[in-house]
């Protein structure tokens, strides 16, 4: 059946992805292949010392990327689309969204990027004896307590992102493991919330209970519920789309980008490059002790997986080549954008392997791989550096790795965890080469990009979507995905440079180093 008659018959699922600055959706067909695409552009913004979005801005970013999705598919097929075989959300992971039982917002959204929860934070994790990172939404809602906050009396609901939408669109309370993973710690064994811990945190959110106010934990290929009346004028602001059509369970951004790499498996992992960056290692066994730096969460799943998660990714590295943009503009020179991030970047590669002496961060918020807990985005160097193009945009790709490469050494090295392969996915590995190598040189391992690499996570959300529709027949999830997803799919595997690793390593250490820099300027840039 050719793709015009998929969409009309339905044979395909939708991805919506809700990333940080950009909201993206993507059909496929049940075989993985990208049919039409639609993006909203957004932006956090922060509010009175919260990073957060409106939840009207939600709804109007989730509407226009899908009208822009559906003139796509208008656009290139003569047809409108009215169901299809299943749909997908995803979203960032963490955060608080607080409802009371009439479904009202009753507390400003707070989201993975603020660092306002240390308090509750150290204390579950004394309490429990594992690690919770400041972004959980166990921790916002702990520290609202702690912080006797007026809403807390009229809770009666508490999502992630991806788990709101889902609900406005389907009704039920439900979400997918992975980013439950992301709101409280789970079991394994049992695919649900662990049982010990939640008796714990219920004893110290009274007269809440976890289960009456977190949503349900649902699998990959389970039915999440179905596209209401109201969910699908949620959704179609033209009207086309009917409802009843599935959903499966929301998932959050790591999820789906280990979906979109294929890393659900022990022994694999990814990367994903973006507005925050992490990497994923699924395990064989548990960690031997806590580590703070560490997040421990699942795959779809279930299977339990370690997360080096760093606040800060791309913001810096974009906000320069903006600054490059203006700077062709002002000498009269028209410049495609794309071609001056795939120009800059290349021309990062014949860049000394330790960046010259330069050293940046781009903490635009905290980063609690680092223990800090507030950003300041800064570049420094020694009069004897080595001042340079190359060298400058090197350091800066380099430290968008930096904070996820210390909590990869303590996995990899301190831990001992084995990586067969990793994978990275996200805008960042569109430059052909670039960021593979540099990966390549952080984690000391062959890195793998696919030609999919930049369709990022609403891709990886579809093909959960597709596996609730037609994937279940293959069995596992991973092997869904290794029969019928990534059979054919390309990918070329580039092994570390000796040189580049070493040069990393000394990088790395001037890092380290050199936070005393960035602690210093939060306590001094106070304007």
């Amino acid at each position: 059946m050719d793709a015009k008659n998929l969409i009309l018959e339905g044979k395909t699922a939708l991805g919506i992805e809700f990333g940080s600055t950009r909201i993206k959706g993507v059909l496929t067909d049940y075989d993985g292949n990208v049919l039409a695409s639609g993006i909203h552009d957004w932006e956090n913004k922060l509010v009175n010392g919260v990073w957060t979005y409106s939840l009207e801005d939600v709804e109007k970013g989730l509407k226009d990327c899908y009208s822009n999705l559906r003139k796509d598919i208008e656009k290139k097929f003569g047809v409108t689309p009215s169901k299809f075989g299943a749909i997908g959300i995803s979203a960032m992971m963490h955060g608080y969204i607080a409802l009371d039982k009439d479904d009202k917002q009753i507390a400003i959204f707070q989201t993975w990027r603020n660092t306002n929860t240390t308090k509750a934070a150290d204390e579950l994790t004394d309490v429990f004896q594992f690690n919770i990172p400041l972004r959980w939404s166990c921790a916002h809602l702990y520290q609202r307590i702690l912080d006797k906050e007026e809403h807390i009396k009229n809770i009666a609901s508490v999502f992630t992102l991806a788990a709101y939408v889902h609900y406005r669109l389907t009704g039920e309370k439900v979400i997918g493991i992975g980013d439950a993973a992301g709101m409280f710690p789970i079991d394994s064994e049992k695919l649900d919330y662990d049982a010990v811990m939640e008796e714990k945190f219920n004893a110290l959110i009274k007269p809440l209970k976890l289960r009456e106010v977190f949503p349900k934990v649902l699998v990959a290929g389970q039915d999440a519920g179905r596209l209401t009346v109201d969910g699908a004028k949620f959704l179609d602001e033209s009207g086309n789309l009917k409802a009843g059509i599935p959903l499966c369970p929301p998932e959050g951004d790591a999820g789906t980008g280990m979906v979109a790499t294929n890393a659900v498996a022990p022994r694999t992992g990814n990367l994903s490059a973006g507005t925050s960056m992490f990497a994923m290692i699924v395990l064989e066994k548990k960690l031997s002790k806590l580590h703070r730096e560490i997040d421990m969460v699942t795959t779809p799943s279930g299977f339990p997986c370690a997360m080096s998660h760093a606040n800060n990714g791309t913001s810096d590295l974009n906000a320069w080549v903006n600054i490059f943009s203006e700077f062709c503009s002002l000498m009269g020179i028209k410049a495609d954008t794309g071609e001056l991030f795939s120009k800059l970047y290349t021309n990062a590669l014949s860049g000394d392997k330790d960046c010259g002496g330069l050293l940046a961060y781009g903490y635009y918020s905290g980063e609690n791989v680092t223990f800090i807990n507030e950003g300041r985005p800064l570049f420094a160097r020694t009069p004897d550096s080595k001042f340079n193009l190359a060298n400058f945009m090197r350091t800066n790709l380099y430290t968008s790795l930096g904070a996820v490469k210390l909590g990869m050494d303590i996995l990899l090295k301190d831990e001992g965890v084995k990586l067969d392969r990793i994978t990275g996915h996200g805008g960042l590995f569109k430059t052909p080469l670039v960021m593979q190598k540099f990966l390549a040189a952080a984690v000391n391992s062959p890195v793998t990009v696919m030609s999919t690499a930049s369709e990022g996570g609403a891709w990886g959300i579809a093909l959960l979507a597709a596996y609730l529709a037609d994937g279940k027949k293959d069995g596992k999830l991973e092997d869904y995905l290794d029969k019928c997803i990534f059979k054919n799919l390309a990918g070329e595997a580039v092994s570390p440079d000796p040189d580049e690793v070493k040069g990393f390593e000394i990088f790395t250490q001037r890092y380290v180093a050199g936070l005393e820099i960035e602690k210093a300027a939060i306590n001094s840039m106070k304007w």
